[in-house]
């Protein structure tokens, strides 16, 4: 039987991450590039939440499914690094302009 806080957060995530994948596709049709930043930014910010909920569940035992839970946990914070790295790209292309 899963929890009141489970049940909370694991819809917090489904919120979160399909919200960070929407917002992605926005940054693709970006109009400019400062738009693609910011754009860029609601994702990973969105991804943050993400992996914050991750760590509550994996950390308060909420889930009876380990495996699953580390996977999207690694998942997450491998596509964080990824977005970070877009970022930071985006901006030093940006500012040679």
């Amino acid at each position: 039987q899963e929890s009141f806080a489970g049940s909370h957060l694991s819809k917090q995530i489904i919120r979160s991450a399909t919200s960070s994948a929407l917002n992605y596709g926005e940054a693709q049709s970006a109009e400019s590039p400062r738009d693609f930043i910011h754009k860029m930014g609601v994702c990973l910010k969105e991804l943050r939440e993400t992996f914050i909920n991750a760590k509550i569940i994996r950390y308060g035992k909420l889930s009876s499914n380990e495996k699953l839970l580390n996977e999207c946990f690694l998942e997450n914070n491998e596509l964080i690094s990824i977005f970070v790295k877009s970022i930071e790209t985006a901006k030093k292309n940006n500012s040679k302009k």
